[in-house]
C-alpha cells in the first residue's frame, strides 16, 4: 500500500513481492514463511483469544469464514456481526509487547496492520475495527537462548496482558486498495511478460 515513485504508484517492497509471486508461479514453488515469530501467533492464537475473553468477560470465538471481492480476500479473527471486528496479534516477547494503545497504533500502522483491517471492514460491511495485541508465555522450542522474563508471563495480571486500539472504517483507503490492486495486477502481468521474452533464447528467436 505504500507510494512509490514511479508511474505506477508502486513502491520498491510491494514489486519485490510481485516479482516473487511470478517466480512462484513460473518455477512451480511455494515459498513457505517460517520463523519462530510467526510460529508463535499460529500456535498460540487460540490461547490469545481466551486471554482476551478473561479480561473483556467475552466468550469470543475464533472466525472462520473468509470473504472475499473483486479486489482482496480476508478472514478476520473475530467478528461481532454488524458491530466490530477483532484481530488478535500476538506479541513476541515482553520487549516488544506494545504497552498502550498509542504503542499498538505505531506498531499496526508501521507493520501494515491498519490496512489489514480496513480490508476486513470493506469485507464484512463494518464500521469499526480493534486490533487487541495479547502476550502469553512463548513455547519453549521457541525461545531457545532468550531470556525466560522476557517470555514466561503467566504470573502478570492478565489486564496488562491485553493492549488494544480502534480504527474506523474509511472508504478513501477502500478505493486506495482498488487502484493498488489494478496496478500491481498489470506490474505482474508485464513482469511475467518479461520473464517469458527474456527466456526465449537466441537460437529459438533465429528459428522463429
Amino acid at each position: 500500500m505504500a507510494d512509490g515513485k514511479g508511474s505506477d504508484g508502486l513502491s520498491v517492497g510491494a514489486k519485490t513481492y510481485l516479482n516473487s509471486m511470478a517466480k512462484e508461479f513460473f518455477y512451480g514453488f511455494t515459498e513457505v514463511i517460517d520463523n519462530k515469530y510467526f510460529k508463535k501467533g499460529i500456535q498460540c492464537e487460540n490461547i490469545g483469544i481466551e486471554l482476551l475473553n478473561d479480561v473483556l468477560f467475552t466468550n469470543y470465538k475464533k472466525n472462520t469464514e473468509r470473504k472475499k471481492n473483486d479486489w482482496i480476500t480476508g478472514e478476520p479473527d473475530i467478528i461481532i456481526p454488524g458491530k466490530k471486528i477483532i484481530d488478535i496479534k500476538l506479541a513476541w516477547s515482553l520487549a516488544t509487547f506494545p504497552a498502550t494503545s498509542d504503542e499498538v497504533a505505531a506498531t499496526s500502522k508501521k507493520s501494515g496492520y491498519d490496512y489489514q483491517l480496513a480490508a476486513y471492514m470493506w469485507l464484512f460491511d463494518i464500521d469499526e475495527a480493534e486490533i487487541a495485541y495479547c502476550m502469553v508465555t512463548t513455547p519453549e522450542d521457541l525461545r531457545k537462548y532468550e531470556q525466560p522474563e522476557l517470555h514466561e508471563v503467566d504470573h502478570i495480571d492478565t489486564a496488562l496482558r491485553v493492549s488494544r486500539c480502534t480504527f474506523k472504517r474509511d472508504k478513501g483507503i477502500e478505493e486506495k486498495m482498488k487502484s493498488k490492486v489494478i496496478a500491481a495486477r498489470n506490474y505482474l502481468e508485464n513482469y511475467a511478460a518479461q520473464i517469458r521474452l527474456d527466456h526465449i533464447h537466441d537460437e529459438i528467436r533465429k528459428a522463429a
